[in-house]
């Protein structure tokens, strides 16, 4: 079986079954073993002197690991490769939170603090319905990317050894990836390796979504609103999102007890969106997922 077919069955079996939770309560989720794996490299090495030359000692680790680990997976099998490229997907479970977020909003806005707080690293005790709402969208256009749309693309590029190496790279800059006096210098290969290997998938990701709304004639519009983004990468599709919705993204938010005053994305869109915006923004999931399925698809067929 080849290589687009075998994202064809994993792109299915994801969007069928999600994240099993009967058996992730029994067997660590790969994503919990690699965080481990890091963990393990930051306690002893992160610490003293030369931090930036052992962060790239270890992200060549990370890597090097990967691409070993993909090999020797391949060798069990197309039924193994499915079933751990699905493992390693997240469109079903990505609209799981999304949607709980939506549920949650309907409730109270607690109930969706509490909802979305699973799913964002900002501050979320003192947030708005709207801000809520915001947060939520922004993290299911965001997570399309990393979650759905790179791992793809890594797979068709190079198998489940691509597949696994961008898994461990994105995980470790969502560990060790931060612009603070512990992380700035150990983590800072595996933040640049990261915006390096979402380069094209963010783009593309822009591309599903603006192609799913009919916006692709306001692509110079949403290419400036991604610019304003403090990510190099993560502005595409939430510029993509805002417009396909109308609503203005990004903007200020608290981290630590902090206010950050970042600009809007698609400032002129609505800026009171709720649990129906959230709920719009899961159907753009379906819709890039399902622009997604075609394109791999016709990649098969030719």
């Amino acid at each position: 079986m080849n290589t687009p077919l075998l994202l064809l069955a994993a792109m299915v079996l994801d969007a069928v079954m999600g994240e099993p939770k009967w058996l992730w309560d029994r067997v660590p989720h790969p994503a919990v073993l690699m965080g481990r794996v890091i963990a393990w490299f930051d306690r002893k090495l992160n610490q003293k002197r030369r931090k930036k030359t052992k962060g790239i000692f270890v992200v060549l680790i990370l890597v090097f690991g990967a691409l070993l680990l993909g090999l020797a997976l391949a060798k069990l099998g197309w039924v193994a490769q499915v079933v751990i490229t699905a493992i390693l997907l997240a469109q079903r479970s990505l609209s799981d939170h999304v949607l709980a977020v939506a549920q949650g909003l309907d409730t109270s806005v607690s109930d969706g603090r509490l909802m979305v707080a699973r799913i964002v690293s900002r501050d979320t005790g003192a947030m708005s319905g709207p801000a809520v709402a915001r947060s939520a969208i922004e993290s299911a256009a965001e997570n399309l990317s990393d979650g759905v749309i790179a791992p793809a693309f890594w797979f068709l590029i190079g198998g489940l050894p691509g597949l696994l190496i961008y898994k461990i790279v994105n995980t470790a800059d969502s560990m060790i990836g931060y612009r603070t006096p512990q992380y700035k210098d150990f983590g800072w290969a595996a933040a640049r390796l990261d915006d390096l290997m979402n380069l094209i998938p963010a783009r593309l990701t822009c591309l599903l979504i603006a192609l799913a709304y009919g916006a692709l004639g306001q692509w110079r519009a949403i290419a400036a609103d991604a610019r304003r983004h403090k990510s190099p990468n993560a502005g595409w599709p939430e510029a993509a999102m805002a417009r396909a919705l109308d609503v203005a993204l990004a903007g200020p938010r608290s981290y630590d007890g902090v206010i950050t005053d970042f600009p809007f994305v698609h400032p002129s869109g609505t800026h009171t969106p709720g649990a129906a915006t959230i709920r719009a923004a899961n159907a753009a999931l379906w819709r890039a997922w399902i622009l997604t399925f075609v394109c791999v698809g016709l990649i098969v067929i030719i």
